[in-house]
Formats: C-alpha cells, sequence, structure tokens
C-alpha cells in the first residue's frame, strides 16, 4: 500500500498543477496579442505594483475605477493568485497584479493603455 501511495501522491500534485494552469488560462485569453479576460476585456498592469511582491497598490477608489481580476485559489505559471487587502483573490501575470478599467465598454476597447504613464495592457 505505502509503494501505491508514494507513487500517487506526485500524480495527484501533477494533476493539480494542470488544473491550476487551466483555470487560469479559462480565466484569460490573448485577443490581438494583447491579455484580455474571458469576456474579451483587455487586462492592464500597474506600474506601481511590485513584481513577486504578492499585493497590490490599488486598493479603495483606485479598485472601483481599475476593478481586480479575481482569480482562483491558486494557479499555474506564468499566473499567480494573491490575496488583496480585502482578503479578495486577485489574478497576476509574471507577479503583476491583473485590472480591467472601468471606462472599457466593450471587448477589445483599451481606453487604460499608458493612462498617466501607469497602466499599460499586457503584451505577451
Amino acid at each position: 500500500m505505502s509503494v501505491f501511495l508514494s507513487r500517487l501522491t506526485p500524480l495527484l500534485a501533477a494533476l493539480s498543477l494542470c488544473a491550476a494552469a487551466q483555470a487560469s488560462e479559462a480565466i484569460t485569453k490573448k485577443v490581438d496579442g494583447v491579455l484580455a479576460d474571458h469576456a474579451g476585456m483587455t487586462l492592464y498592469t500597474f506600474d506601481k505594483d511590485l513584481a513577486g511582491s504578492g499585493k497590490s497598490a490599488c486598493n479603495g477608489p483606485c479598485a472601483q475605477t481599475w476593478p481586480p481580476l479575481a482569480g482562483p485559489e491558486t494557479a499555474g505559471a506564468p499566473f499567480s493568485v494573491l490575496t488583496r487587502e480585502d482578503g479578495g483573490k486577485q489574478l497576476a501575470y509574471k507577479g503583476k497584479p491583473l485590472y480591467r478599467y472601468g471606462a472599457d465598454q466593450k471587448p477589445g476597447d483599451r481606453n487604460g493603455d499608458n493612462y498617466k504613464q501607469l497602466w499599460h495592457v499586457v503584451k505577451d
């Protein structure tokens, strides 16, 4: 039985990583070379966020204008998940939290690109 369990544990870990990667991919997609959410809305990063810090610098009123992209509990590389100040989960790409822009009205809009030289579309 212990031989079976020792072989099963790595398999379950691999399956968990695959599920996390698929969850991240289901939340995001690439549209015209730019990362978008599942509905095709453009995703942005914020220069004040430090990659890999596990924190978002956009909270309160900022998060009302730039809604964070909610994330699953885990994600596979190059995605990760951080816990926001309010306890919510946010998806990050290469360590940078992802956001939508409230002024984008339809899929493909990129009204927030280079906003105040701090917000940028995510190019892959």
